[in-house]
């Protein structure tokens, strides 16, 4: 059944409230309309989801649209389940079009990201057709993903900052995604590189692989927020945040998927996945910070404002503001750690909410502590005596800044 056009933004805003008033309507978590990547001796996997717009707990009124138009083109939606994903086909496009009517045809409707993805549908439709190109998904609730194209829905709401990082259900993610070589933008599938590699090598055709991975590059799919600057392309995996003003050097850096930063921060180390760097910190040349797979039992590590992280340093524990962990030092959770006492009572006065529980060590002037037991807290410099070796935390003083101009 077609939807015939609707003359007026009040008869639309009419429309989309009665959908959503409707028995058979559910609000969406989150929904898109993504061209997808098709494997090419198998069109039946999907190599990768390309979304222009994406909807993260926003713009109702087009998920009423985008649901009415499917439920008049002959296709119910499942509301039961936490996602839904099908193909998109003309009629649904006609009906979405004829809905967003009095949109299209004033000048201001370019400013409305959905409208304009169904106008640019509506012209593919006329012109090459769509194939089996393009999917709509809804996620109602966030479960664990159960296709390809909701894993880049939800990849794509963590990149672009819709959703907070380590906020999202991503559970097994890498059984449903494809190992895939990426030639620049392009996935191709392996068994199909290893089926033609005598003919595409005689021709000269074998393509510029970039990389094998389940995941493309975050430039691959996202515009940068403004003073973001990313040096080389392959650092930072799809599914990072960076917030404004974060750099990412080349060479030992690398930001990974579900993990970033919250202001501006000066990456030159590795941002393993689950990690959150606060604003003003600095990882040093190096530096790596440990993820929930390397090495932190599971525990996710954040790391404060205006934190320092030296050249080639490891930080396994949760930092807070304005700590420094000195160059080639590895602070684990299990690492013992010496405090004196006149650094433990400046580093108490500025984390009155510590509880410090602490072994005497056999240096009366002290105690040891595990650095697990220091999670969180400010103003802390992890250093090591060159001279006996000992794992100190003294009270910083040390002010960390970042040089403006090159944020």
């Amino acid at each position: 059944m077609a939807i015939k056009s609707i003359e007026s933004i009040k008869k639309f805003k009419l429309f989309t409230q009665e959908v959503q008033k409707s028995e058979s309507y559910r609000k969406p978590i989150g929904f898109g309309i993504a061209r997808v990547d098709r494997g090419q001796l198998n069109p039946s996997k999907i190599l990768q989801a390309t979304y222009p717009v994406i909807n993260w707990k926003e713009n109702y009124e087009s998920a009423a649209v985008f649901i009415a138009a499917l439920q008049k083109s002959g296709i119910e939606v499942d509301f039961s389940k936490s996602e839904f994903v099908c193909d998109v086909k003309k009629k649904f496009v006609k009906n979405a079009f004829n809905i967003f009517y009095p949109y299209v045809k004033e000048a201001f409707g370019d400013n409305h990201k959905n409208v304009q993805v169904i106008k640019n549908l509506n012209q593919i439709a006329q012109t090459e057709g769509l194939e089996d190109n393009f999917k709509i998904i809804f996620i109602f609730d966030d479960e664990t993903p159960q296709s390809v194209e909701s894993i880049y829905l939800k990849l794509y709401a963590l990149s672009l900052g819709k959703a907070p990082l380590r906020s999202l259900n991503l559970t097994k993610i890498f059984g449903l995604l494809e190992n895939t070589a990426w030639s620049m933008n392009i996935p191709i599938e392996l068994e199909w590189l290893k089926a033609n590699e005598i003919e595409l090598k005689l021709d000269g055709a074998y393509p510029y692989i970039t990389s094998v991975d389940k995941f493309p590059r975050f430039l691959q799919h996202v515009i940068p927020a403004d003073k973001v600057r990313i040096l080389d392309a392959s650092k930072v995996r799809m599914g990072a945040q960076l917030a404004e003003g974060t750099a990412v050097m080349p060479g030992a850096s690398y930001v990974n998927f579900n993990s970033g930063t919250t202001g501006a921060v000066m990456v030159e180390g590795r941002i393993s996945s689950s990690v959150v760097v606060g604003e003003g910190s600095d990882v040093g040349g190096g530096a790596s910070i440990l993820g929930v797979l390397s090495g932190t039992n599971g525990n996710p590590v954040s790391i404060g404002k205006n934190t320092l992280l030296g050249a080639n340093s490891v930080t396994g524990i949760p930092l807070g503001d304005g700590c420094i962990v000195d160059a080639g030092v590895s602070i684990l959770e299990g690492t013992k750690v010496f405090i004196a006492k006149e650094h433990l009572t400046a580093i108490l006065e500025i984390n009155p909410k510590f509880k410090f529980k602490y072994n005497q060590s056999d240096d009366v002037k002290g105690y040891v502590i595990k650095a697990i037991e220091l999670s969180d807290l400010n103003g802390i410099h992890f250093r090591r005596d060159s001279q006996t070796g000992k794992m100190l935390a003294v009270r910083s003083n040390r002010k960390v800044v970042l040089n403006a101009d090159l944020h």
